[in-house]
């Protein structure tokens, strides 16, 4: 049976999932923003095999470093994936610092479908709010990033976002919210 945890890290609140199925003694965490170390703890001894970005922005990848140093997979879109070592793309020098990450070790499209910790995760690629912005579905549940929030969705302002391509996401997930237990970035 799929389990959970959720946190809210770093000064922008930003929610990072623990993913893990109860026969396996690995988990997945999805969007690390910040504090690793909490979140290794929120692990509770469970390995971690993969780190599952929604995007590539400073406040959803700002633990990466540290929790992939034990060979967790990193994974992101395509698109996104030179976010991860730029700072200027990953919108850090908005609050004064530099944040970056290692390479991707894996990215990923539309349609991939993923297998950590005994959980299965299709890909749905829903840009707007970046270019690379993915939304992850395992079982009923659906984390969407800040595609879509509890209570509005992700701001298109920063390098690559886009109004009309987030528009089209949103009316793509608007059917899967009903089917759907929505798991936001914020």
């Amino acid at each position: 049976m799929l389990q959970m945890k959720t946190l809210s890290v770093g000064n922008l609140g930003t929610c990072c999932y623990i993913v893990w199925d109860d026969d396996s003694d690995t988990c997945v965490v999805i969007d690390p923003g910040a504090e690793p170390e909490r979140i290794r703890r929120a692990c509770e001894g469970l390995k971690i095999e993969a780190i599952l970005l929604t995007h590539g922005h400073f406040d959803h990848i700002g633990g990466v470093t540290e929790l992939a140093a034990d060979g967790a997979e990193i994974v992101i879109h395509e698109a996104d994936a030179p976010m991860l070592r730029d700072a200027q793309l990953n919108a850090s020098w908005l609050v004064g610092d530099r944040v970056t990450a290692p390479e991707a070790t894996r990215t990923i499209r539309e349609g991939d479908a993923l297998h950590y910790a005994g959980a299965d995760f299709a890909v749905l690629h829903t840009p707007g709010h970046t270019p690379g912005c993915v939304c992850y579905q395992a079982g009923t549940w659906l984390f969407t990033g800040d595609t879509l929030f509890h209570y509005g969705y992700g701001r298109t302002d920063l390098p690559g976002g886009s109004m009309t391509q987030l528009g089209a996401s949103l009316r793509r997930l608007m059917p899967l919210a009903q089917a759907y237990d929505i798991f936001p970035g914020h």
